[in-house]
């Protein structure tokens, strides 16, 4: 390919199928050719590469075809992000893509990273079968908009797909949807994201995926993704380290996890020749390691009083080896899985009774507490429940329809 002296040479940093430096001419080159390239050293048909970048699917066939990379703000160090898709779903969201070119970029790429997250949840159920509920440090539950709920799910179903794939020793694959993971949680509002436990946990499994495949081209990406790793850690638990707490995110110690940190983040700094940073963050790894072995005899009295191997080894690592805040962590810890057990059962027998009784005319359920009330005057609770549901849960209206003679046998004969 010609080249100009005048060309601007960048490197661009290349995730997913294929991973890597690229050195392109970015006022020369254009989508097309990009992902000619990167199909050609993933040994793929072009068909088969969507190339993602800034939240947005790069596309044929539409003005951007011929643009120049950079005139679609590509530069040096930008990151793209190569997702695989069968040949039919490429061809498939290249034709949506065109179609919808005038609409926000931003849904396009919820839709596709949607579709891709189905490849890899390797039987889970869609994302329309699952919900979020996430507290802030009040304990508050915070609701998300529909894009953000989205987008979170697609991040968190990618990231139980990677972690599968790790636990199988299938890094390559793992590497891909936690990447994909990574790209859906970046759609996100910030401050949405900032209550997610699973990001800097994310990063951590993506540099391990790129330890254990041994891919030392990665070490700068690596060194990022650690870097903002630590950073959403300290974010969401503080930056005093000395006191760890359990992680909602998959039950992990936070002593545990920064383990796992300050492990990769000394081998990346021992490959970067940065000795003495590597030396200063594996003894400190090494000095959590030792915190987290447990005694025999500590473990033994614990899991002697009825509790769990595995659970008695993690609050004693939590505790520092303090058999009795040990004992009294689980303790609570069970009265809160046994309440919430049964919180459980009385919301799905809530709603099956509620489901019992049908709809307002506004769709709304019965409305329980109020049924209750009104069967506590002494009515009984098919007909309460009926006079609620006609009355939109008017509880005034619905008595006025039970003591009326005539309301009242309409109300009969409707159930």
């Amino acid at each position: 390919m010609a080249s100009s002296s005048h060309a601007s040479i960048a490197k661009l940093k290349v995730a997913g199928t294929w991973a890597g430096l690229l050195e392109v001419e970015t006022e020369n080159w254009t989508v097309p050719m990009l992902r000619e390239e990167i199909a050609k050293r993933s040994n793929m048909g072009t068909e088969s590469i969507n190339l993602i970048f800034a939240g947005k699917v790069l596309k044929d066939g539409t003005s951007e075809e011929k643009s120049s990379l950079s005139q679609l703000g590509i530069k040096n160090n930008s990151k793209i992000l190569a997702c695989r898709v069968s040949v039919e779903e490429g061809k498939t969201l290249k034709n949506e893509l065109l179609a919808d070119d005038e609409r926000n970029r931003r849904p396009c790429m919820s839709a596709a990273v949607t579709a891709l997250s189905k490849r890899h949840a390797d039987g889970a159920l869609p994302i329309e079968d699952f919900d979020i509920q996430l507290e802030d440090q009040s304990g508050n539950k915070v609701h998300f908009s529909e894009t953000d709920r989205l987008a979170i799910m697609t991040g968190l179903m990618l990231h139980t797909s990677g972690k599968r794939f790790i636990r199988k020793q299938m890094f390559t694959e793992a590497l891909e949807a936690l990447t994909m993971g990574e790209e859906a949680f970046s759609l996100c509002n910030p401050k949405s994201i900032e209550l997610v436990d699973n990001i800097p946990i994310l990063k951590i499994d993506m540099v391990w995926c790129y330890f254990m495949l041994r891919d030392i081209a990665w070490i700068t990406v690596a060194g990022l993704h650690l870097k903002n790793a630590r950073e959403g850690l300290e974010r969401a638990h503080g930056k005093d380290s000395s006191r760890f707490r359990l992680l909602q995110a998959g039950r992990t110690s936070e002593l545990a996890l920064y383990l796992r940190l300050e492990l990769l983040e000394g081998v990346v700094a021992y490959h970067s020749g940065q000795f003495d940073k590597s030396r200063k963050f594996l003894a400190s790894a090494q000095e959590k390691f030792f915190q987290l072995q447990v005694p025999d005899e500590a473990l033994s009295l614990v899991t002697g009083m009825g509790f769990g191997e595995g659970d008695a080894k993690r609050t004693l690592r939590m505790s520092n080896q303090d058999i009795q805040s040990a004992v009294n962590f689980l303790v609570v810890e069970r009265e809160k899985r046994e309440q919430k057990r049964e919180d459980d059962i009385r919301r799905r027998n809530e709603i099956m009774e509620q489901k019992r009784y049908g709809v307002t005319p506004l769709k709304k359920a019965v409305d329980l507490q109020r049924l209750t009330e009104v069967v506590s005057i002494g009515f009984e609770k098919e007909l309460a429940a009926e006079a609620l549901r006609k009355n939109e849960n008017d509880t005034q209206k619905a008595l006025d329809d039970l003591t009326n003679p005539e309301a009242n046998t309409a109300l009969q004969r409707n159930i």
